[in-house]
């Protein structure tokens, strides 16, 4: 199962750098977990990114489900993610539906449908965004104490992800957002919505990408220096907050 576990953590620090540094800061018996978690975040985020027939991709998406789901039961698939996660489950209770909720709100990567409103791309952003900072919090002990916290935390941090992926979006003639600008202002407001809530302390590491969101506003075309967002995260996990 270790080697399980290192193949995730390899996938996430090629895939997925700001929540494999984020990682670092959880305690070393806790990072495995975190690891896995994030892994299965990148498989189902990337059906979205490769796949162009919206059947092959619910196909792909239901085969997502049943690997949690055996993975739950403790009979995992031959893949290291499902692997890592049935050993992650075997050692932690987590709940069933923010799993599902991302697996589900990830048919949208590849239709054809633009959000109705910002309420819409809000509840697909807390659906992916801000489950994946629920499930790494409640990995780290903390529950469901700060899901307030993460659905605002996860939000300020999707949307930045949106802002800067338009043009690779555009590329495939996926569209996310219809007024990036504004949207720019809404991330910045629940960025700021967040940092009101109470502090997440000890599963400071699950919210820690979301610290970098004023960096990535400030110029969404221009990439950010790794130290820059090494020290950004350090800052906040100092604080305990984001």
């Amino acid at each position: 199962m270790d080697a399980a576990f290192a193949a995730c953590e390899v996938a996430v620090r090629r895939v997925d750098p700001d929540r494999y540094f984020s990682t670092l800061f959880a305690p070393a018996e806790k990072r495995p977990f975190l690891f896995a978690l994030y892994a299965f975040n990148h498989e189902i985020a990337r059906i979205g990114e490769t796949v162009r027939d919206p059947m092959m991709g619910e196909i792909r998406l239901q085969w997502w489900r049943e690997t949690v789901e055996s993975a739950r039961e403790g009979r995992p698939r031959a893949h290291d993610v499902a692997r890592a996660l049935a050993a992650t489950f075997a050692r932690i209770d987590l709940p069933t539906e923010p799993f599902e909720a991302m697996i589900n709100a990830r048919a949208f990567d590849f239709s054809p449908d633009v959000f109705a409103n910002d309420a819409a791309r809000d509840a697909y952003l807390d659906a992916t965004s801000g489950n994946l900072i629920r499930l790494a919090a409640w990995l780290l002990g903390t529950r469901d104490v700060h899901d307030d916290l993460a659905r605002e935390a996860g939000i300020a941090y999707g949307l930045a992800g949106l802002i800067r992926s338009q043009p690779f979006h555009a590329a495939r003639n996926k569209s996310f957002l219809t007024d990036p600008s504004a949207a720019r202002v809404d991330a910045r407001d629940r960025l700021a919505q967040a940092r009101r809530l109470a502090k997440p302390r000890r599963a400071v590491a699950a919210f820690l990408p979301a610290a970098l969101v004023p960096l990535y506003l400030r110029n969404p075309k221009k990439d950010v220096p790794l130290y820059h967002k090494q020290l950004a995260m350090l800052a906040a996990s100092m604080r305990g907050s984001i």
